[in-house]
C-alpha cells in the first residue's frame, strides 16, 4: 500500500512542473495595428451626448474591445456648468481625469480636490466619489481601468429619448457595475 501511495505522488509531482510552466494561451482580440483616433471624433458610437447626470458630449478614444477590457478612455467635452455626477461607487474600475481645459470639483471618499488645466486626479475603485463642473465649458479625458461596463453605460444613457428620472439612472448605474450612494455635488 505505501510503495502505491508513493507512485501516485511521484506521478502527481512529476505533472505539477508542467502545469506551472505552461505558457498562458489567452487569445488577445483586440486589433493587430495601432490606430489614431482625430481630435473631436471618437472611434465608435460618434459623440455621445448624455442625459440623466449632465448633458456633456463623451468620445470614445480606446474602447474596451480595443484592450481586451484592460481599460477605456473617453474625451469629455463639459457643457453643463453646475452640474456633474451623484456620489457613486465604481465596483470594478479605478478611474483617471486629466482636465486639458476649464475647472472641476471633485470629492473622493472625505476629500474635496480643485482641479483646472492639467490637473490629474486618480479615483479608486469601490471609493465613493463625484465631480461637478465649476467653468462654463471645459475638457477631460476619463481613463477607466479595467473598462468594465462604462463603454455601455454611456452609449445606454445616450440612447435615451427622454430625460431619465433619478431613479431610472440609478437602475443603470447598478446595471453597469456602479451604485449611487448620494447626490451630486453642489460648489
Amino acid at each position: 500500500m505505501k510503495r502505491n501511495k508513493f507512485i501516485a505522488l511521484a506521478i502527481a509531482a512529476g505533472s505539477a512542473p508542467a502545469f506551472l510552466f505552461s505558457e498562458n494561451k489567452r487569445t488577445f482580440t483586440g486589433p493587430d495595428n495601432g490606430f489614431k483616433i482625430p481630435a473631436g471624433e471618437g472611434r465608435l458610437h460618434g459623440h455621445i451626448k448624455l442625459k440623466g447626470v449632465n448633458a456633456n458630449i463623451l468620445d470614445l478614444k480606446i474602447s474596451g474591445d480595443d484592450t481586451d477590457g484592460g481599460m477605456a478612455i473617453f474625451e469629455q467635452t463639459s457643457i453643463s456648468q453646475g452640474k456633474g455626477t451623484p456620489l457613486h461607487v465604481h465596483h470594478f474600475q479605478n478611474e483617471v481625469f486629466y482636465v486639458i481645459e476649464g475647472k472641476y470639483f471633485f470629492k473622493v471618499g472625505d476629500d474635496e480636490f480643485h482641479l483646472s488645466d492639467g490637473d490629474s486626479i486618480f479615483l479608486p475603485r469601490k471609493v465613493p466619489h463625484a465631480w461637478t463642473q465649476v467653468s462654463e465649458r471645459g475638457k477631460m479625458t476619463v481613463t477607466f481601468q479595467p473598462a468594465g461596463k462604462m463603454e455601455n453605460f454611456f452609449v445606454t444613457v445616450a440612447a435615451l429619448d427622454y430625460e431619465p428620472t433619478k431613479e431610472e439612472m440609478a437602475r443603470i448605474f447598478e446595471d453597469n457595475e456602479m451604485s449611487v450612494v448620494g447626490p451630486p455635488l453642489t460648489f
